[in-house]
């Protein structure tokens, strides 16, 4: 895969730390013994693009793709839309399932639908009182809980903010809770949306229902530039995709030798240059010279050293 990028950039001409996720060290891992409700699906709160997992109670009637429910959300309770049920989800916890309360009726909808206008005029409101107050905040999006007195605002801004007058005239204009919440650059592109570089919307926006980290790591073991603008998207961050296919490289490259190491062969000591999982290619290059490219399943492991056969 590293043939589609122009150049390599070496680690010590750029600094490609900024771009991997601070919380990766910190990520919890899938927890591999737990067991699936039998009845799962994939629901997704429309104003921040975030999919939520939700089972049913018992009894409950069968859910299908384009259904609004009701659930708990970490902000309140809210109404969210079933993209459909799920039966094998990926990197899934036990804290990440709610379960479904009721099902959304009309009245639902119709308030729904009130409070998505209201949200239009609150997003100006806001905008204007951020600039009285000179307040160094970019509002992305504004949302009003469907089934509590609550609006929420998320923005974003490089610096801490002291909103504290700025909720005391929300509160007064609103009458009602108002929580701010202060989001990061890979949140703001999963609520705006967008095209990337590949043309596609947004994976954070249309395929992911959550926001894992990614590391630079991902990016070395598929041998790819570590050239900022090769690898990171449009936030500012390393590109979600980089996740997809690590698992398969990285169990690839168990089975094959790594770049850097000697290998007596063919009268000569060859340093291998090239390591190819997709295809199954080895370059290596001699003292004297010599490029060779050998199939992988030609090498093999004896004694805790590789060699050719």
């Amino acid at each position: 895969m590293s043939d589609i990028f122009e150049q390599d950039i070496n680690d010590s001409e750029e600094d490609i730390s900024k771009l991997e996720d601070a919380e990766f060290k910190n990520y919890e891992e899938t927890n591999e013994h737990f067991v699936y409700p039998k009845i799962l699906y994939l629901a997704r709160l429309e104003y921040s693009s975030e999919g939520i997992y939700v089972t049913v109670p018992e009894k409950f009637e069968e859910l299908k793709g384009g259904d609004y429910v009701i659930i708990p959300t970490r902000y309140g309770k809210d109404m969210a839309r079933v993209l459909g049920r799920t039966k094998n989800p990926v990197g899934l916890k036990p804290a990440d399932i709610v379960k479904v309360e009721r099902k959304a009726n009309d009245d639902d909808l119709k308030r729904f639908e009130e409070l998505a206008s209201r949200e239009e005029e609150a997003f100006s409101i806001f905008r204007d009182k951020v600039t009285e107050h000179a307040l160094d905040m970019k509002l992305i999006a504004v949302h009003f809980l469907l089934e509590e007195s609550k609006a929420l605002f998320f923005f974003s801004s490089e610096n801490r903010v002291d909103f504290r007058e700025l909720v005391k005239d929300l509160v007064s204009i609103f009458k009602m809770r108002i929580e701010l919440r202060q989001i990061g650059v890979r949140d703001e592109s999963r609520i705006t949306g967008g095209l990337g570089v590949c043309g596609r919307p947004y994976c954070c926006h249309s395929v992911r229902d959550k926001l894992p980290p990614v590391s630079i790591k991902m990016a070395k073991e598929q041998n790819l530039s570590l050239n900022s603008t090769k690898i990171s998207g449009q936030c500012g961050r390393l590109l979600c995709c980089l996740s997809y296919e690590y698992n398969w490289y990285s169990e690839a490259r168990k089975k094959l030798p790594n770049e850097g190491i000697n290998i007596y062969y063919d009268g000569s000591s060859f340093r291998i240059t090239d390591v190819n999982p997709i295809k199954q290619i080895i370059r290596m290059l001699s003292d004297d010279g010599r490029l060779l490219e050998i199939p992988a399943s030609r090498f093999i492991k004896e004694n805790g050293k590789w060699i050719i056969k």
